[in-house]
Order: C-alpha cells, then sequence, then structure tokens
C-alpha cells in the first residue's frame, strides 16, 4: 500500500504531537527486570481503554472463610479472581522473628501464586511505627512517636529502619515465579499520607522528613539493595482539591512509577455521596500521570457492607468511564473473615451481586481471566 507525502508528513506530526502532549511512562529503575518492565508497558497500553478490578487479600481470605487455595469471594460470584489482588507487608516487622517469617512465607506463596496465574500483585504497607511499636501503625495521641524524623539518615532509628528494608528486599529477591523469576510487585509503601491516622501522616512530620524518608526508602531497596521488581506507587486519601495540593507532599517524578488515590468519602462512606468531587479527583491523578509519564490508579475505594445494590455500575463504574479518565486499576478493600459487615466485594447471596455482575461482565472492567500476558512485551502500532 503506497503512502502519499502529505499523508506521511501527517502521520508524523500527529505522532510527533503524541509524544510531546503523552509522554510514554518510564520505570524510575533503569536496571527493573524485563517482566517488571513488560508490567508496567501492558498496564499503560491497557488502560487506555480498560481498568482491571482489584481487591485486597482477595485469595488469602473472605466472608466466613480463610486460607482456602484456590478460592475467592470475587471468583465465587463471577468464576473469575480478580485481575490485581492486594497483600500487605505489616507482618514483615514489629514482630517476634518467627513471626516474621510466618509472614514471608505466606507473601511468597499469595504473589507467586498470583503472578503464576497471569494476575498482578499490589502491596499496602501499614508499617509498624519502629520507634513505639506497642502502638502499632495507627496514630495514638499522647503514646505514639512521631517517628519518620528517627527513621530518615542521622536519625536514631535510621539503622533499624535499614534492618526492616533489609528484610523488605530479602522478600522481593526470594519471591519467584514458576519462571524462576522474581515477580514484580506494585509497592505502595506511606498511602494516605495526607491524613492524621497513620504515624507517616501529614500532622506528624514535616514535608521535608516524608519526602526524605520516601527518597531513602525508594534508594536502599533500588539501590542498596538491588531489588529491581519494585513499581513504587505514591498514593494520598482524598483531601485535596487541586493538582497542587494532591502533589503537596509528593516526593518528584524522579521517584514515583505510579500515581494515585485512596477515596472511600466520595463514594458513599457513611451514606455521603459526592461522586462528582470523586471524580474531579481522580481526574487529577489521571491527568497528572499523562502529563508527567507515570500510570495511575485507583489504588483504594469501596463501600462498606455495600448496602447500595447498584453502587458497582452506578457510581464505581461510572466514575470509572468518564471520558479521557486512564487509570491502570481499581482495589476495593477486604472481606473480613469474622464481621459480618466488614466486606467490600460481594460474595454468593449478597445484595450488589447482580449488579456486580453487570460490572464484571462491562467491557471496560477486566478480570484475571481476561488478562493478557501481562508479563510479556509485545510492539503494538500505534495506528
Amino acid at each position: 500500500m503506497r503512502f502519499s507525502l502529505s499523508l506521511l508528513i501527517a502521520l508524523t506530526a500527529c505522532t510527533l504531537l503524541r509524544v510531546q502532549a503523552d509522554p510514554r511512562p518510564r520505570l524510575i529503575d533503569p536496571k527493573a527486570t524485563r517482566e517488571t518492565k513488560a508490567l508496567y508497558h501492558n498496564l499503560h497500553r491497557l488502560s487506555r481503554q480498560h481498568v482491571l478490578f482489584g481487591h485486597q487479600h482477595a485469595t488469602e481470605y473472605g466472608h466466613g472463610w480463610s486460607g482456602e487455595a484456590g478460592r475467592s469471594d470475587v471468583k465465587s460470584v463471577s468464576g473469575s479472581h480478580p485481575a490485581v489482588i492486594g497483600v500487605d507487608f505489616s507482618g514483615l516487622s514489629g514482630r517476634s522473628p518467627e513471626a516474621v517469617g510466618q509472614a514471608k512465607a505466606l507473601l511468597r506463596q499469595q504473589i507467586s501464586d498470583t503472578y503464576n496465574r497471569g494476575g498482578v500483585v499490589t502491596v499496602a504497607w501499614h508499617f509498624t511505627n519502629p520507634v513505639t511499636p506497642q502502638t502499632g501503625f495507627y496514630w495514638k495521641d499522647s503514646v505514639t512517636a512521631p517517628a519518620v524524623r528517627h527513621l530518615i539518615p542521622g536519625g536514631s532509628h535510621h539503622t533499624e529502619y535499614k534492618r526492616i528494608l533489609q528484610t523488605v528486599g530479602s522478600l522481593a529477591h526470594e519471591t519467584r515465579g514458576h519462571n524462576g523469576k522474581p515477580v514484580p510487585m506494585i509497592f505502595r509503601p506511606y498511602h494516605e499520607l495526607d491524613g492524621g491516622w497513620f504515624w507517616w501522616g501529614k500532622p506528624h512530620c514535616s514535608r521535608e522528613e516524608f519526602t526524605k524518608l520516601w527518597q531513602f526508602t525508594v534508594s536502599y531497596l533500588r539501590d542498596s539493595l538491588q531489588v529491581h521488581n519494585f513499581i513504587y506507587a505514591f498514593s494520598p486519601d482524598c483531601l485535596y482539591q487541586t493538582e497542587a495540593e494532591y502533589l503537596d507532599r509528593y516526593p518528584g517524578d524522579a521517584w514515583v512509577d505510579l500515581v494515585g488515590v485512596d477515596n472511600y468519602a466520595d463514594f458513599g462512606r457513611n451514606g455521603r455521596y459526592n461522586v462528582a468531587a470523586g471524580i474531579a479527583k481522580l481526574k487529577i491523578v489521571s491527568d497528572y500521570a499523562r502529563k508527567a509519564g507515570k500510570l495511575a490508579a485507583f489504588t483504594e475505594t469501596g463501600l462498606e457492607s455495600i448496602p447500595d445494590t447498584s453502587w458497582w455500575t452506578n457510581t464505581l463504574l461510572r466514575a470509572l468511564r468518564t471520558d479521557d479518565m486512564r487509570l491502570s486499576y481499581v482495589l476495593v478493600w477486604r472481606n473480613d473473615t469474622r464481621s459480618p459487615t466488614h466486606y467490600y466485594a460481594p460474595f454468593p447471596g449478597q445484595a450488589s451481586v447482580p449488579d456486580f455482575l453487570r460490572f464484571y461482565n462491562d467491557p471496560a472492567t477486566l478480570f484475571e481471566n481476561d488478562l493478557p500476558r501481562l508479563y510479556r512485551r509485545k510492539r503494538w502500532l500505534l495506528f
């Protein structure tokens, strides 16, 4: 097929405009593994038309059950696991060596199983305060120490923090798939950093202290411990109205691969809905990602107990399908084993199941059974 000179010029101009307006995301780790680079590339490609659905702790436990291989509440309802499985590094510190060892073994199994099935792993870190470990990860007035200043270089607990990161790094190296390769993970430390409920939150450290902590964490894992299978995700809560407010404690484009937001408040928490505001905040994240060459995601959301039986399509899907929004995944929170009310994904018999199946069947959403081979990179035509 022959192209005229004018058509070739037009296509070249269009390509240049796309490159200028929408830079292709690049990982901040130049030594990232081939599989990690492929995952990042493929999530970027898929986000142009789709969003992956995720659920925290989906395959570890669910509503009324725990530790059953191959099970998830989402699979029991839809026939497929979520595309994204959330795990947590909370068990890697603040416990006995035996307990830490058990936590590592469970994490290795969950993470490698997800990878072997073709799914994606995202890692939260409800990090026990190293200075006052008896207070856990929440901030408790008059008891919890403002620890960030003590963890950064020069701080009283800096050496201990490096030991904790060494545990994280060893898990990253040891967790491998059936192909023997280290499993790529979306690592999301210090989430909801703009709130005050965690010890790393905005009221408990300065902007400079927080960004130093973030930058040291990435640098030590990547450059000192040679962890090259992490995608680093930055995810404040929804306490912003503008891009400048969103970026208030952003550590810089050289230190972040994925930008996200945790937002329950605008999507029905306590019966309060402000979906338009939630969409506007997601748009800030999506627009910044495209401008800065990052991935974007809706890193946490959900409606506890799902009393709104049309929430999946009338609220969540409506937000995700806003024109020109590009989000790589959305993750809802966990289903507690014992609590009759603390759950965020449906299980058989739950009232929102019919609407969730409509959400599942929508062409925009991807579950594990829908995924292409995410850990192999293919060439894709621009036109």
